[in-house]
Formats: C-alpha cells, structure tokens, sequence
C-alpha cells in the first residue's frame, strides 16, 4: 500500500486541486496498488479543516490528520504515525511530482542490499533544475552545506518531497524532537546514523507561489534549530557516526 502526506496549512483554494490529481492519477495507474492521502492539516485559520472533511467525506482514499498549531514538521510526523502503507511519501499541496514518486518507489522496492529507505528529491544535485530566486537557492546552499559538514549528512538536500520505507524508520520518527522546519532533517540524519541507505532524485523546482513563511524570517530560526539539534545529536551519538 501506498501512502501519500499532505501537510496543509490554510491551503484552502487549493488542496482539492491537488487531491483530486493524486485520485485521479493513482486511479489510473497500470498495477494499481492501494493507496491513501492522509491530509495533515495543522492549525489553519481558513477553511482548509472544512475542505479536508469534505474531501475524507467524498473520497475512500483521503484521511485527515488534524493538529492544533502551524507546525509543518510535526504534522509531517503525524501524517507519517497515522499511514498504513510500507511506502510514504510526502508533497507540498503547491509542490508535487508524481514522475518522481514512482521513480523513487521503485528504488525503495528494488530489493537491492543497498536500497534506500528514503529517497530526497533533491534541489541541488547533479540532474536538478532550482528555478527559485537567487536569494531562495543561496539559503538551501547554506543550510545544505551546514548539514553536510557539521552533521555529515550524505544526501544533498532534506526538505521537500520525499519516499520513505515505513517500518525502519517509524521507531526513529518517533524519537524526532524537532518539528517545524527541522523534523525531515532530523528523520534524515537519524535514518543515516543508524546506518540504513538514504538516496536521491534529481527534480526541477519551480514556485507557483510565494513562500507561506518570509525568508528572512526562516533564516533565524532554521540557524538555531540546527544548533539545537546538533546538541540533541552530539549527546546521542557523538561527533559522527
């Protein structure tokens, strides 16, 4: 089974679209295999809660997930608790490619010794096309380059989307002590700490819209999150592992 993470925060507008072209596509896929959208829905003020209930009430396939606070990375790790499927993947209601799903659900499912248990699609590698602003693609070099050398993060990139094989990462999820911008991350280097693979995707990155959150406001918060979980990591396991 597959599972499909949306966080959702005041994406009312536009979360049906997206719903609504998973079904469709997912429906129509050769070897159909079942799938859910687990909305996780976290502390909108619009009527994104409404929308959602409509959606789990129209379609057998759609689930909400529901917190109380704006908080993407603890919704993700709702979203990623609830699902039923051996696969997970998560998107962006604004920010999704289903080409990169089935790219990545087969190297997770390939059976190789190596395979990987998450597969990044990454903004910085090789094959990537990042058509942000400047300003946009400097800040993920930066955070990119901390969590290589301060951390010794294998993959190029955290944030975004993502496939995950469920059961070897559920108990490190649960021992995730970072949300906001940082529960992804933290999962990452944790899965990677424990010695399990970890890939990635080359994809392009085009804005549909402005960011919910400024920039300059991520900036601060993202630098002290990741002190703080180098801290967390350090009394874990050490300087690497």
């Amino acid at each position: 089974m597959l599972s499909i993470i949306l966080p959702a925060y005041n994406e009312a507008g536009y979360l049906t679209t997206a719903v609504e072209h998973f079904i469709e596509a997912l429906r129509a896929t050769d070897n159909q295999e079942p799938f859910e959208i687990i909305i996780a829905e976290n502390g909108s003020t619009d009527g994104t809660r409404a929308e959602a209930d409509s959606l789990a009430a129209g379609h057998s396939e759609v689930r909400v997930v529901s917190i109380s606070q704006a908080n993407y990375g603890l919704a993700l790790r709702a979203g990623f608790l609830e699902a039923q499927g051996d696969v997970v993947t998560n998107f962006d209601v604004d920010f999704y490619d289903l080409t990169f799903m089935f790219r990545a659900i087969d190297r997770i499912r390939s059976g190789a010794t190596d395979a990987p248990v998450i597969v990044v699609a990454s903004k910085r590698g090789d094959d990537s096309n990042d058509t942000r602003p400047l300003a946009r693609r400097l800040v993920t070099g930066v955070f990119s380059t901390i969590l290589r050398v301060a951390f010794g993060l294998k993959v190029s990139d955290t944030h975004g989307m993502k496939a995950m094989l469920r059961a070897p990462l559920v108990a490190h999820a649960e021992s995730c002590k970072f949300g906001t911008d940082l529960f992804d991350t933290e999962l990452i280097l944790r899965a990677e700490r424990a010695g399990l693979h970890t890939g990635e995707i080359g994809v392009t990155v085009e804005e549909t819209r402005p960011s919910r959150t400024p920039i300059w406001k991520r900036i601060p918060r993202s630098l002290m999150g990741l002190g703080k979980l180098r801290i967390a990591l350090w009394r874990e396991f050490g300087l690497f592992k």
